[in-house]
């Protein structure tokens, strides 16, 4: 590879660093007449800016088309570029092809690896869940903040950044659209913590609390004038079905229930239903005791 064609390297590098998503670009196979060789590289971004080498033009736009879907989704691609009308596209068992009108006539094939940034989880809350969450969460791959009014950041060692007020107001640009929210107020400033998760354009809400107290909830947030389609659509009860009781398993359901939604798949709510009794073995029947009240040599009188 040539100097120019090790460019993605360091252009990898910053935007890591910035947070921003990239695909990795990689020519598989091709079949001459072609520019690219199997092994070129190229870094691609959504607004279509190519740094590295995959070929020419001609291939270019069904590249950056299929970066912006592989972006969007958070999957890997192949796609195959191949003399055909231009337009011409079909998806085969293994690959997608796309029609290259040029008069190259040559075909390549190109793997398509999306680099995502974190995903940005935000913790609404001080309770018990919520110390549990902000130290789960960076295990699998999440950033967190943690916003609570007068908030401890001791016991949020793990987060990022702890904001400590819930004041939407005062905490208004600190935080990036798009994340994920989780409200573990768990009866503490419940209401301001919904509105300051409304405040924050996330990608999905979820709300640690019963059916009952949640429908409460959003009719008190209608009547402050939040939109109604944001407020049907927080998650409550929130959190995956697993039979959770402690504050760490709680969050390890809810937990599971953000990864969900972050990779699109489907999620089961929490169903409230009482304690789970205790299963009981089966027991052979005994004999009764000698001189007991249960026959079997009982005492003569």
């Amino acid at each position: 590879m040539t100097a120019t064609s090790l460019d993605w390297i360091s252009s990898a590098e910053r935007l890591r660093a910035a947070g921003q998503p990239f695909a990795l670009v990689s020519v598989v196979r091709v079949v001459a007449p072609s520019s690219a060789r199997p092994g070129d590289k190229a870094l691609v971004t959504a607004d279509g800016r190519i740094d590295g080498w995959i070929g020419g033009g001609c291939s270019q736009p069904a590249v950056v088309r299929t970066v912006r879907q592989s972006l969007q989704d958070g999957q890997p691609r192949m796609i195959r570029i191949a003399p055909a009308a231009e337009g011409h596209e079909r998806e085969l068992s293994d690959l997608l092809e796309f029609g290259m009108a040029c008069h190259s006539g040559g075909t390549v094939e190109l793997f398509i690896d999306p680099v995502l940034p974190p995903a940005h989880l935000v913790v609404v809350g001080d309770s018990p869940v919520a110390v549990s969450l902000a130290e789960l969460a960076p295990r699998v791959g999440l950033t967190v903040t943690v916003i609570a009014h007068d908030a401890d950041a001791s016991r949020f060692a793990d987060a990022r950044q702890v904001l400590v007020t819930d004041d939407a107001i005062a905490f208004a640009g600190e935080v990036e659209a798009g994340a994920f929210v989780v409200v573990a107020t768990q009866g503490r400033r419940d209401l301001q913590g919904l509105h300051a998760a409304l405040s924050l354009k996330a990608r999905k809400i979820f709300f640690v609390a019963s059916a009952r107290k949640a429908d409460v909830l959003r009719r008190t947030l209608l009547e402050s004038e939040h939109d109604q389609a944001e407020v049907d659509a927080i998650v409550a009860p929130a959190g995956q079905a697993i039979g959770a009781q402690t504050p760490q398993e709680i969050a390890l359901a809810v937990l599971a229930a953000v990864i969900a939604a972050r990779r699109n798949a489907p999620e089961k709510e929490v169903v409230e239903s009482p304690r789970a009794k205790p299963s009981v073995l089966p027991l052979p029947e005994l004999a009764p005791i000698a001189g007991s009240c249960c026959g079997g040599g009982a005492a003569k009188e």
